[in-house]
Formats: structure tokens, sequence, C-alpha cells
């Protein structure tokens, strides 16, 4: 699992530098769009063209707006009814993405945050009402010091550029998981974007950041356990409803996903909302995160409104 950054200001259109510079900074590549995409056997793989190929994806480029001044069309195959009203994505592939072009893991970050806003203003355009995003595992703490101190940077920047935006435009960010690693700025700026956001309604957008599945049921179990030893809570009161109370997800009125996207190729979970997913419809996807956008959010949508969800109960002809 990779992870990424929030929305920030519109990415602009600029040529990405030749892959054998010396030495890259990350702002190098803080302009880059995605390339085109192709439909292949029904997942999206990316095209081995130029870096360079128009993106597919136009929001507005002032930094002024998330959402867009006017709801995004729904596309003809999809049907508002059958929208789901959670959606959570995985998104993955910035490091090979990355390595493709001969750049540092940094500038796949970086050209990830296009994508994000992009399924940021389609959600708040066609109903979804939640949207979780994992940005950052508990397991991502071992990756390279030099790549996790620049996302912690990056996340601390794109949060603090988002909040106006996010508070104008209904837009409610709310950030699970273990903050205890996090960096005593990044909790800072966590803690002001989820106050000047807690009134929105538009969209409830979740950032799993430094977050696990497994982490998850851990201090829930805690929390019932002290609530028993408190006298509190009664052992044979222990139910389902009383672990999903103490969940991360129980900052939102729909805890449960609809619909699990994963981006990058890769067929597995990744330690990702283990509890939450139990009747979760799944869409795996071959596009690197970065190249991720409109189109194959839309297949995404399209697949999972062809399914019949029953629960695990009889299945209806």
């Amino acid at each position: 699992m990779l992870s990424l950054t929030l929305p920030i200001p519109l990415l602009k259109t600029l040529t990405p530098p030749s892959p054998n510079i010396n030495n890259p900074s990350l702002s190098s590549y803080s302009h880059y769009q995605p390339r085109s995409r192709s439909l292949t056997r029904g997942l999206i793989v990316p095209k081995h063209s130029s870096a360079t190929a128009p993106p597919s994806a136009t929001l507005r480029d002032d930094g002024t707006s998330l959402a867009g001044d006017s709801p995004e069309p729904l596309p003809e195959e999809l049907v508002a009814e059958l929208m789901p009203k959670h959606v959570a994505v995985i998104i993955d592939g910035h490091g090979r993405w990355a390595k493709l072009r001969g750049l540092p893991a940094s500038a796949g970050h970086q050209a990830g945050v296009q994508p994000l806003r992009t399924v940021v203003r389609l959600c708040c355009s066609w109903g979804i009402q939640v949207l979780t995003v994992f940005v950052l595992s508990t397991e991502n703490w071992f990756r390279p010091k030099v790549e996790v101190d620049s996302l912690m940077k990056l996340f601390e920047t794109t949060i603090n550029s988002s909040i106006a935006c996010m508070k104008k435009e209904g837009i409610q960010i709310y950030v699970i998981g273990d903050s205890s690693k996090l960096p005593e700025s990044l909790r800072s700026t966590i803690a002001n974007a989820e106050k000047n956001t807690k009134h929105n309604s538009r969209l409830q957008l979740i950032v799993a950041m430094n977050y696990g599945g497994k982490y998850d049921v851990v201090q829930a179990c805690k929390s019932v356990a002290k609530k028993v030893k408190d006298g509190l809570l009664h052992l044979d009161n222990i139910n389902e409803k009383i672990i999903e109370k103490e969940l991360e997800t129980k900052c939102t009125e729909f805890p449960y996903p609809d619909l699990l996207i994963r981006a990058g190729g890769e067929l597995r979970l990744s330690n990702f909302l283990l509890w939450q997913l139990a009747y979760t419809e799944f869409y795996f996807n071959k596009t690197p995160w970065p190249d991720f956008g409109k189109e194959e959010f839309v297949d995404a949508l399209r697949s999972f409104q062809q399914r019949q969800r029953h629960y695990g109960g009889e299945r209806h002809s």
C-alpha cells in the first residue's frame, strides 16, 4: 500500500522533467498531470505513451474550489438511485509509477494529488456521502525515512491549504488511525481541519493515516474491556454493535463501505478496514493511482451497480 495526500489546489499542466536529471526535487513534479488510459479486458491499464498526453480530468486551476462551481453531470451509464453511500479507496502504485520515469517515490505521491481531487469532486457531484481514503498504513513506517518524512510534510501542507475550500464547500474531514506517531505539528493541523469542517455534510472525507485494520479491532477490544472492568458494561451484553461503536469508523453514520476500490494492480486488502469490509463489494484496478481518473472511477461505480448484494443471505434472481 502506498500513501497519498489530501486534496490541494489544482495542479497545472506541465511537461515532466527528463527522467535522468540529477537529484530531482519534489517541487519539480508538483504540476504533473495524469497520462491517458485504455480499457483492456474489463480492467483499466495505463498506456505506454508519453507522460505528456492530455489529461482527462478538468477542474478549476485557481485553487479556490475542490468540489467545483457546478455539479459534474452523472454519466448515462450510471443510475443515481444505485450510487453507493460509502466508497473506500486504497491508493497504490505511486512508487512503481515514479520508478518507470526515473523519478523519486516522492514524485509519485505528488502526482497522485490530482486523482484524489477528481474523486472528491465526483463524490460531491454524484451524491456519495462518505469517501474513505487509505493514505498511510501502520506498516508504511518501515519505508525509507526520507520518504516517510516527505509524506509527513506533504500531509501537513496540503491539509492546511485545503481547510478553507472544504469549509466553504461542505466537505467534512476526519482522520482515523493511531496519531501518536505523527509529528506534533501534523496532529495540530489535523485537529484544526476537523474543528473547522465538523459541521459540513455534503461529503465526509475520512482519511486513514497510520491506520491498520488489526490495530482498529485491538483498540476497540481494549475500550470494551475497560468498560467491563469499570462496571459500565456487562460481559454478556457484548455484541457486534458494541464493537462497532468502538471502531475508528464510529465517526460516520455509514461505517461499512458499500464499495472498495483498489488502484495499482494488487489484489489484497493490506490490513485496511478488516471488520468494516465484511460485506463490501470489491473492485480492483490495474491503473497506478497517479493515472487514476474519472474514467476509472465511473468504471468502478458501473461494476458496483451491476452486482446483486445479498449480505450472506439467499441470492434471488
